[in-house]
């Protein structure tokens, strides 16, 4: 569904409806990309590695049209509930990104 602003944008040309699975590949290139990137650079670049390399196999299962709404809205909310200050740091960039990946597919695919 789309707001009125983002009807307008629509009609006048400024976007373009795409896909689901076309956003799904999108965004997971460009994860894959960021994730490539620190992985290289190493050091504290890593936790971005977590964040991002996490993201992987969801933006697959979108882009392959396997993407269960009903279920990623059980593993977000799980997801968001398990964040805590006692994690690690690794712990917390992979659960962010977790969070992050689902709730931006779940958005889109209002």
């Amino acid at each position: 569904m789309y707001s009125l602003l983002e009807l307008l944008k629509l009609q006048e040309g400024k976007i373009t409806e795409e896909k689901f699975e076309e956003f799904a590949i999108t965004r997971g290139k460009g994860a894959a990309k960021i994730a490539s990137t620190a992985e290289e650079k190493g050091g504290l670049s890593l936790l971005t590695w977590h964040h991002f390399k996490v993201k992987a196999p969801y933006y697959k299962k979108a882009e392959e049209g396997k993407f269960d709404k009903e279920a990623a809205i059980k593993e977000f909310e799980k997801t968001l509930k398990s964040i805590s200050l006692n994690m690690t740091q690794i712990e917390f960039q992979r659960e962010v990104g977790r969070m992050e990946v689902l709730g931006e597919l779940l958005i889109r695919e209002k």
